[in-house]
């Protein structure tokens, strides 16, 4: 028997006489025997494929399949930004966890469905009321007593009705108590959905967790990424103001024709033309990180145009993917579809209890006077015990066709769980395809800034020596401050294809 059962049994043998004690305490045994049932289905947790290896499933070009990469099944990194070693990022990560709003609108949803859940688990208890009142009434001289009292004394009816008509004062005090016998689980089954929605609505408030850091962590290697490229601009610009003087010096002495100083101020005005670009791309990438955080624009300008003055190394660290058949547990995603299939199945069961009659304990006792001075006296009492029975006949079929949507939404339920898990495995295909793609990028474009440089330094030495003309020369500087721009680039956008992956892989200890 539970604490309830115990409680509700106690009341009773405490109020009431004990033949009806005895009664309503046989039934209440005999309901809780079939207490112990719960109609429905029972929820398994779905079972899903996962490779034995993160080399079994790929797609794309083998050229872009990097077994040394993906054979590393070591442990994430719970905290893996904190691999990257920049203060910078860290501080703005845990500045982000406590102060954005979608976290805080997420967090404030999980405390809702926690409530939710206290409130559906109350129906488990009895529910006892208490309630007093004090009234002045007069009854009706043509009410339905009337005939009774013409009934029994025709002959003095009119003094009698007449003399209970009269106002008189009425006190009532007392207390319910009811307790549903859930004898078909319909209240299980709605705690098992309350806790399942809780569930989701956890693992909800973990993947706006992770979008939140990886949109952080995107942000700010974007940043500064722009921000060295920012520096490059301004150093293009500056080496070629001085080549420009130099060339205009060689114009005015009749060494160099007036056409290069002509090709040089084009080349000037198209780095100048870079500049406004790039400032405003790093501008709305700071107004970005400031929303992430909470914060209105300007707030962190200068703490992060700190690092547009000296160039900020973005180290890389190792990547660990840890083993495929632990995805399940680590993506929020993944977590909140099967807490949704959990509600689900267990919404079942409370529409095929509805199917099935209710019975209710019930007792109340009171004080009932019409002298406030007798109203505390043992003979004004008034009790009733006994259990009800809702017992449903007839209702068109809406039960049954709940029955049929609940069915329908679990199908359903169960259908958006497979498609997460397949969206999940395409994701991290994507993100470590990607990944290794601009590794290889990555080398390819040092290797073309370092050739570029070294074509440029000889094609001035060639142009000094009289070797060559200036054209060859304007022509090894583009293709070297391309090549710079490029590889700056691709330098953020490995960090950024970085945070994509351990995104994909729902990495993260908060």
């Amino acid at each position: 028997m539970t604490v309830y059962g115990f409680f509700f049994s106690t009341l009773l043998h405490r109020i009431f006489p004990c033949g009806i004690f005895r009664l309503a305490a046989t039934a209440f045994a005999g309901a809780a025997l079939l207490a112990g049932c719960a109609v429905g289905p029972d929820f398994q947790a779905p079972q899903s494929d996962a490779p034995v290896d993160w080399t079994s499933w790929q797609g794309g070009d083998t050229a872009l399949h990097d077994p040394v990469l993906r054979s590393n099944q070591g442990p994430v990194l719970p905290r893996w930004w904190q691999a990257f070693n920049d203060a910078t990022l860290n501080q703005l990560l845990a500045r982000a966890q406590t102060a954005n709003p979608d976290l805080q609108t997420a967090a404030l949803r999980f405390a809702q469905s926690r409530v939710l859940r206290l409130t559906v688990a109350a129906q488990h208890g009895p529910q006892v009321s208490a309630g007093a009142q004090a009234g002045r009434q007069r009854q009706s001289e043509h009410g339905a007593a009337t005939r009774m009292i013409d009934v029994l004394a025709p002959a003095g009816s009119d003094d009698l009705v007449r003399l209970l008509s009269e106002p008189f004062n009425l006190y009532q005090a007392g207390f319910d108590a009811s307790w549903e016998l859930d004898l078909w689980g319909r209240v299980r089954r709605s705690i098992e959905a309350a806790d399942a929605d809780a569930g989701a609505a956890a693992a909800a408030l973990d993947g706006v967790r992770l979008g939140i850091v990886a949109e952080v962590a995107r942000n700010y290697f974007e940043l500064r990424g722009l921000q060295g490229q920012v520096r490059l601009a301004r150093a293009d610009l500056s080496a070629a103001a001085q080549y420009m003087e130099l060339i205009q010096a060689r114009a005015d002495g009749g060494m160099n024709s007036d056409l290069d100083a002509t090709r040089q101020r084009a080349l000037l005005a198209e780095l100048r033309a870079r500049l406004p670009q790039l400032l405003e791309q790093e501008a709305r990438t700071i107004n970005q990180l400031s929303l992430l955080l909470g914060e209105r624009p300007g707030t962190l300008q200068a703490e992060l145009a700190a690092g547009a003055e000296a160039p900020v190394a973005i180290v890389l660290p190792d990547l660990a993917l840890g083993l495929p058949s632990e995805l399940a547990r680590r993506r929020p995603d993944i977590r909140q579809a099967e807490a949704k299939l959990h509600s689900a199945t267990a919404s079942i069961g409370v529409a095929v209890a509805d199917l099935y009659p209710r019975i209710t304990l019930g007792a109340s006792f009171g004080l009932e006077s019409i002298g406030s001075r007798d109203l505390g006296d043992w003979a004004s009492r008034r009790w009733t015990v006994g259990p009800s029975l809702d017992l449903p006949l007839f209702d068109m079929g809406r039960r049954r066709s709940i029955v049929t949507l609940r069915n329908l939404q679990q199908q359903e339920a169960a259908v958006a769980y497979q498609q997460t898990v397949l969206k999940a495995w395409h994701e991290i295909d994507t993100a470590l395809t990607a990944y290794t793609a601009e590794r290889q990028r990555n080398q390819q474009l040092a290797e073309q800034q370092a050739q570029s440089s070294d074509a440029y330094r000889m094609a001035r030495v060639r142009y000094k020596n009289g070797l060559t003309s200036f054209l060859d020369v304007l022509d090894a500087q583009r293709k070297m401050l391309a090549a710079q721009r490029d590889h700056a680039q691709s330098n953020s956008q490995l960090a950024i294809r970085l945070v994509v992956v351990h995104k994909a892989l729902g990495a993260g200890d908060y």
